[in-house]
């Protein structure tokens, strides 16, 4: 496999590249896979994303990754016919996305519910004619290497994934009947209380440090791990998940390559569209009411690892 380009910045003076590219040009440039600090994935709307390339029902996990960030790290960090994990793969987007791209897609699930999902999105994707090829496994990743085929030892070229919110997760936003009313969520939760989802912090990252080290056993030696996360807030105080996803990494033998930020909304003409859930920008306007600053997050924070070679 080729190695990655170097990072691009908006504003560095590269030889290849305009000194400072327009966001037309930057935005381009990404869609290629060209490596950058901001990965400008959210210029469209998750909806639009997903309509036609994955089944309606699926649409209720609460927590999916956007499609257009494991599409980038998938372009950037892998060659076709390369094998991408995902260990946590709920409805199974890095899968669909590496099916699409001419790679073998393998993922992880604990849910059965999302298992089946998955599945569902795989052989919509086969139908659809997608050169790449994608399985789904259920079990505790945990204790993956014991999860797959002993042949994907030291094969992996990718593992994109993202640790669980639990609680924080908002699902979707709904009012009750036609004569409207108070405000809901519904498709907010991943499952049953055992799902590492609703564990404390210390074991989120205690389990999140044992599937970063079974993906270790996996990947080739170079091979890269893209996990994307962000801090939430728990009765008012801040969870840094990104830090806890470094120290996980680092704990389970990889190496820290970059951190980046991965947009979650829209830039156009240089003003940001936010994506932002309805209890999000609730939770902002109701803190910013009470005197307590807070800022509306639009990024996830990528994690980017790496096998020793």
């Amino acid at each position: 496999m080729t190695e990655p380009r170097p990072p691009f910045h908006p504003g560095d003076s590269h030889d290849s590249e305009p000194p400072c590219p327009s966001a037309s040009d930057l935005a381009a440039l990404l869609a290629e896979g060209y490596l950058g600090s901001v990965w400008l994935t959210g210029q469209t709307a998750s909806r639009d994303l997903r309509r036609g390339r994955y089944t309606p029902e699926s649409l209720a996990h609460p927590g999916k990754m956007l499609p257009t960030i494991p599409r980038y790290a998938i372009r950037t960090y892998t060659n076709p016919g390369d094998v991408v994990l995902d260990p946590m793969a709920g409805i199974g987007t890095t899968i669909i996305e590496a099916m699409h791209l001419g790679r073998r897609g393998v993922g992880v699930e604990y849910e059965a519910e999302w298992v089946a999902k998955a599945a569902d999105n795989i052989r919509r994707t086969v139908q659809a004619g997608a050169p790449g090829h994608g399985e789904i496994y259920q079990g505790d990743s945990t204790e993956l290497p014991a999860l797959l085929p002993a042949s994907l030892e030291g094969q992996v070229s990718l593992v994109v994934t993202s640790p669980p919110y639990g609680s924080s997760t908002h699902g979707h936003a709904r009012t009750p009947g036609p004569r409207r009313g108070k405000v809901r969520k519904i498709n907010h939760r991943y499952g049953g209380v055992d799902n590492l989802a609703y564990r404390s912090h210390g074991e989120l990252a205690d389990g999140f440090t044992a599937i970063l080290a079974g993906c270790r056993a996996l990947l080739r030696p170079g091979g890269h791990v893209v996990v994307t996360a962000r801090p939430y807030r728990r009765h008012g105080e801040l969870i840094d998940i990104p830090g806890m996803v470094v120290a996980a990494g680092l704990n389970a033998g990889l190496e820290l390559v970059e951190e980046c930020i991965a947009l979650i909304c829209g830039v156009r003409d240089g003003v940001i569209i936010p994506r932002a859930s309805f209890f999000q920008q609730k939770n902002i306007r109701d803190a910013i009411a009470t005197g307590d600053p807070q800022w509306l997050v639009q990024h996830e924070d990528v994690v980017i690892l790496r096998a020793s070679s």
